[in-house]
């Protein structure tokens, strides 16, 4: 079945701090690379993400410095091979240079329907479900089903 998932974060500095300039230059690299992963599907991308995340009335609060992702894979194996086996692990074992540590919850999964895509209001709702009820089937992470 396959696999919705969203993360999202707020930076440590604004976007064109060159202290974010080693995650921001290579976002169209890793980005390129989920692309062309066994079981990538879909992912939010570039001006639709950019819109979302700065929308003040919208459900991720239009702060400038979040930063996030909504993507779809064909199951779970497949989107832990993406994060931890190609180069996002070198940008994903370098979070804490572009966020604080202390920001608690940054990531959920779920299953979608064959062909469903996920939009943001439903990505944070999941999001809030996890934080308030921990791992289900409805949202979890990596510790339900690894």
């Amino acid at each position: 079945m396959p696999l919705a998932e969203f993360n999202i974060g707020t930076l440590k500095y604004d976007w064109d701090d060159p202290r974010v300039a080693g995650f921001q230059n290579n976002l169209d690299r890793v980005y390129d690379i989920a692309r062309r992963a066994p079981g990538y599907i879909w992912h939010l991308e570039g001006e639709d993400m950019e819109a979302a995340q700065l929308d003040p009335d919208g459900p991720m609060g239009g702060n400038p410095r979040t930063a996030s992702t909504l993507s779809v894979w064909q199951d779970v194996q497949s989107l832990h091979n993406f994060t931890f086996q190609t180069v996002h692990k070198q940008f994903y074992d370098r979070k804490g240079e572009w966020y604080d540590p202390d920001q608690g919850l940054r990531f959920v999964m779920w299953h979608v329907d064959d062909g469903h895509i996920p939009t943001i209001k439903e990505a944070m709702e999941r999001f809030h479900h996890l934080e308030k009820h921990g791992n289900s089937d409805h949202a979890f992470g990596w510790a339900h089903v690894i």
